[in-house]
């Protein structure tokens, strides 16, 4: 399977000279190519690891196909998220150039036209899917799921508030469920609930930074904005805390026989936590990079993986 993902052909070859096109015109080989990096976003992309999920937790992570299955759905979830960083980008570019941090985005800034960022969003988006069935039939319909949540919450729900962040959260649950597809998993409830509920926190702690980065013009970047406040957001972020850890820890009772697992118990909570304190120290850092930035919070993360690893694949 995986030669037959590799291998050369039309899909390879028209984008190599859509890439090469696009670099043309966005000012450059060197340049025009870090712009087109830039464009999708791949600090982002460690939102993708939700889709890593499903290898760890069905047990198969010493499984060589498994192994591959997942990267490559990680993979086609790269190029779809990216397919949508660059054709939001389009979207809200007038947006973007009045914003004192995206204005330096690269179709905001005019680095990369508009025509290639269509262009290179419409490849992206065909390659990711293309690779998503070429793993499994699940795998691409999820794909064409998350495609489809992502344009309607472009077009409507990124305007209304808290559905806004409902459709963030839902994205990251079809993240999982296409890990736990790739796998060949049958999926469990509790993957859905815990993945959810972690990032409902996470949505809403991203519209507080926004809210505190662009103070009273905020409304005028994006409008769902005046719809919230700042202590409003601070209750929301509360409330799914409280239930993100109590769902997990439900979760460690219920499921294990070995008690073991409980003890990833105080790593969710300190992670947690200390991701409220990035949030809220000096106005809070921006939620998407705090994990590539932050090392405590790295070592909870792999802390956190030591235990489930060993209650999984050891105990």
């Amino acid at each position: 399977m995986a030669a037959g993902l590799v291998a050369p052909g039309p899909l390879c070859a028209g984008g190599a000279f859509v890439v090469e096109t696009a670099v043309m015109e966005a000012g450059g080989s060197t340049g025009g190519a870090a712009a087109l990096v830039r464009l999708v976003r791949p600090r982002q992309w460690t939102k993708n690891g939700f889709v890593l999920a499903g290898l760890v937790f069905s047990g198969e992570v010493l499984q060589g196909p498994s192994i591959l299955a997942a990267l490559l759905a990680f993979a086609a979830f790269c190029a779809l998220s990216g397919s949508v960083y660059a054709a939001n980008d389009v979207l809200d570019v007038e947006e973007d150039r009045k914003h004192p941090i995206k204005q330096d985005r690269p179709v905001a800034s005019g680095e990369v036209p508009v025509r290639v960022a269509v262009a290179y969003s419409g490849l992206l988006a065909a390659g990711g899917l293309l690779l998503g069935f070429a793993v499994s039939p699940w795998v691409g319909l999820t794909g064409l799921a998350y495609l489809f949540l992502q344009t309607v919450y472009t077009t409507f729900l990124k305007h209304r508030a808290i559905l806004d962040v409902m459709s963030i959260s839902s994205g990251f649950v079809l993240r999982a469920l296409a890990g736990v597809a790739a796998v060949g998993s049958p999926v469990s409830p509790w993957l859905i609930v815990c993945t959810g509920l972690l990032t409902l926190f996470l949505g809403f702690s991203k519209r507080r930074h926004e809210l505190a980065t662009l103070g009273e013009d905020a409304a005028g970047h994006r409008k769902n904005l005046k719809d919230y406040s700042v202590p409003m957001l601070d209750q929301m972020m509360n409330i799914m805390l409280a239930t993100t850890i109590i769902a997990y820890a439900l979760y460690t009772f219920t499921v294990y026989e070995n008690e073991i697992m409980m003890s990833s118990i105080p790593f969710v909570i300190y992670g947690v936590f200390r991701y409220m304190i990035l949030v809220h120290r000096d106005g809070g850092g921006n939620p998407d990079t705090l994990l590539l930035q932050d090392r405590p919070l790295q070592i909870t993360l792999l802390l956190w993986l030591s235990v489930v690893v060993s209650v999984i694949y050891i105990f």
